[in-house]
């Protein structure tokens, strides 16, 4: 018993000695207790090997691990939590460690984790470790732990794939693709667009590496299913294109949560992919996809009525606008589900309609005021041009001997300029009374507004020219004193345009533009 107290001793002041990085100590009770190196340090759930990598000590690895260069069993432990210390070192990202171990016993790569059953690879994508999963998948694809040869290694590659679109990381390679020895690289598939031709070859050949799983037992283990639902959610359409013309049957894929992939289209607002759907040929086919509902009871026009953080409006400039988007969303979905939808009530009692009005409450009140404070600052400019033009009419520039041509310009231009700002005066004291419905926001505002502006714009066009006319009729045309203070007067134009044309564009572009739905699109099945 004293024995057994004294080993237990022995192996707590191990613990204590590898967490400090002293090597010569841990040499010492190594040597002093050789069977340490495969037992487990009481209370602490690991070996010292372990101990070791949790604590980043690399000379103390080397040293444990060329003491049990003979001993598979040792470097393969598993520690309370499941990890080997390879896998450890692997989602910890210390290629060093894992080279160490690697070079004594390379069967450790192809160890997975106890109770998650994944590879040191996956679990590296996992934890972000990118370029330590590169290398491991490299090493993997040369000894042929990953390859095409039987179901499970199809598994593996398929869920090599599937967790890194999963975790946001995408990796494409040609040798998990067709089984070849070149790893191609790691990147965002944010940014694959320097290099979109080749990505599209690759994520073909991963389909198709995809498509050999025939179970829908590897599939769902490989989390295919899991990583078509999320990259829906994340509006990767190239990657949910693919998969659906390797198998259509992917377009029933759903979540935790029984969403399929154009419920979480129409959520997140990713116009590309739940334009798949939206196309003719696949609403003659699958219309029955706009009947499914989720876990509490929404279907595809009750996502269209909610909001996430998430969700891309909010990359829409002004408030009035991303509610007049919102708004687009919710009738084009509208125009393609049954009465029955739209009047269906889900788990809170609330049809889609009334969801949509309740979760966009604060926007609305925001897009009012937005379009308010628009009007009224519009207006006063409008107001202050109609007191300027209306004196200057009775108010003429020169003597007796104006010239007729000068002359006529400056008057047909003071009254264009009194026409078209009192017509933007009236416009915005129309937005300013306005009941601010729901459907406002779509066609009725937006349109307001652009005329609102446009004409409040050429009104400070036209006083310009009647400015200029009236300069040239008093200074007897004289060009080199009046063309500079002519185009000084033409500043006022310059910073209008520049703060109030990106909002006039939007406007035109969001209302009048093409929809953000695609009836065209088709599939290459």
């Amino acid at each position: 018993m004293a024995e057994l107290w004294d080993d237990k001793e022995m192996l707590l002041k191990l613990y204590n000695v590898v967490r400090d990085g002293n090597l010569d100590e841990t040499k010492g009770i190594i040597k002093s207790l050789p069977q340490a190196l495969n037992l487990e340090i009481p209370d602490k759930g690991k070996t010292a090997l372990h101990t070791a990598v949790t604590f980043g000590h690399e000379h103390i690895v080397e040293e444990l691990v060329n003491q049990m260069s003979n001993d598979h069993e040792s470097l393969a432990m598993y520690d309370s939590d499941g990890y080997t210390a390879l896998n450890l070192a692997a989602v910890l990202g210390n290629w060093r460690m894992v080279k160490c171990m690697l070079r004594i016993d390379f069967d450790l790569i192809s160890i997975r984790h106890s109770r998650e059953k994944d590879l040191p690879v996956v679990m590296a994508i996992d934890f972000g470790q990118i370029e330590m999963a590169r290398n491991l998948y490299y090493l993997a694809a040369n000894k042929g732990l990953i390859s095409q040869n039987d179901n499970q290694e199809i598994q593996d590659c398929a869920t090599l794939f599937t967790r890194a679109i999963y975790t946001g990381t995408l990796v494409l390679s040609r040798s998990c693709a067709v089984g070849v020895l070149n790893f191609f690289g790691i990147m965002q598939l944010y940014e694959m667009k320097k290099i979109h031709d080749q990505y599209n070859e690759l994520l073909s050949r991963m389909c198709e590496v995809v498509s050999e799983s025939k179970t829908n037992k590897q599939l769902v283990d490989g989390l295919v299913y899991s990583a078509i639902c999320r990259a829906a959610e994340n509006g990767i359409f190239e990657f949910v294109s693919k998969m659906l013309e390797v198998d259509l049957q992917f377009i029933w894929a759903r979540d935790k949560y029984e969403r399929n992939i154009f419920m979480l289209a129409v959520l997140h607002r990713h116009e590309k992919i739940f334009s798949i759907l939206y196309s003719r040929d696949m609403m003659t086919k699958y219309y029955s996809l706009t009947c499914l509902l989720d876990v509490n009871k929404n279907n595809i026009l009750h996502m269209a009525g909610m909001m996430e953080h998430s969700t891309r409006v909010n990359q829409i400039p002004g408030v009035a606008l991303q509610m007049q988007r919102e708004l687009q969303w919710f009738k084009e979905v509208e125009r393609i589900v049954h009465r029955k939808q739209k009047e269906s009530t889900n788990n809170e009692g609330f049809t889609p309609r009334q969801l949509f009005t309740k979760n966009h409450e604060n926007m609305m009140k925001e897009g009012e005021k937005s379009m308010k404070d628009t009007a009224t600052s519009c207006m006063v400019v409008g107001i202050l041009i109609v007191t300027i033009m209306f004196q200057v009419a009775f108010t003429l520039p020169g003597d007796n001997n104006r010239d007729s041509g000068l002359f006529r310009v400056f008057m047909i231009s003071d009254a264009l300029s009194f026409f078209l700002s009192s017509t933007s005066v009236l416009i915005f004291l129309g937005i300013l009374t306005s009941r601010y419905t729901e459907d406002d926001f779509l066609k009725n505002l937006p349109r307001q507004m652009i005329i609102g502006i446009f004409t409040l714009f050429c009104s400070i066009a036209t006083m310009m020219i009647t400015f200029a006319s009236a300069l040239l009729i008093i200074l007897n045309e004289q060009l080199r004193i009046s063309i500079p203070l002519i185009c000084l007067g033409g500043v006022p134009i310059f910073f209008f345009l520049w703060i109030q044309f990106p909002i006039l564009k939007d406007m035109i572009i969001s209302t009048y533009g093409p929809s953000i739905f695609d009836r065209k699109m088709k599939l290459k099945l």
